[in-house]
């Protein structure tokens, strides 16, 4: 969405009778395109669930490789020098996490605990394989890894929310 101005901080007097900003109280922005406010409107309450769905669908391939297409073997091998033993064990893990785990994520299915899970192995994924590799994903840096691990993070902290099995069964860990 593209802003004109920045939105206005209201202000609420603190008891030494300065002023205090309150970040739950903003205004509305201007739009540029004042008549694509509606379809703006119409469409937030998707974005969350599309960026969830997106971050499950996106994790699927990679899990899919692992399980399906030998890529267990390989991984088992760099699990074990990294110090993940037995590593075989936690290569099916990570792809059982990747393809089923993605797949629950995308849905909304047990929402927060498999974001965590998720953002775990991100963080094992950045900091135990890609960090040495540097910042861009075209040198096989952290740039991927890490922006997953930063969405599998906000996912956990927000859950679910709507369009999620998670709502449609009334219940959320």
């Amino acid at each position: 969405m593209l802003v004109v101005t920045a939105p206005a901080l209201a202000t609420e007097p603190a008891s030494t009778g300065e002023n205090r900003m309150s970040l739950n109280d903003t205004a509305a922005p201007r739009l540029a395109i004042p008549a694509l406010g509606g379809l703006y409107d119409a469409l937030a309450p998707y974005s969350y669930p599309l960026i969830r769905f997106a971050t499950g669908a996106i994790l699927v391939p990679h899990g899919y490789g692992k399980l399906f297409h030998g890529g267990v073997n390989g991984l088992a091998g760099n699990l074990d020098k990294m110090g993940f033993h037995p590593g075989i064990i936690w290569a099916y893990w990570v792809g059982g996490l990747e393809f089923f785990g993605a797949i629950m994520l995308a849905i909304g299915l047990l929402t927060r605990p498999v974001a965590l899970m998720l953002f775990v192995e991100m963080v094992v994924i950045v900091f135990g394989v890609h960090i040495s590799q540097g910042y861009f994903w075209t040198s096989r840096g952290v740039e991927y890894p890490l922006l997953l691990g930063v969405l599998c993070l906000a996912i956990f902290f927000r859950g679910g929310d709507r369009l999620s099995v998670d709502r449609a069964l009334g219940r959320e860990l």
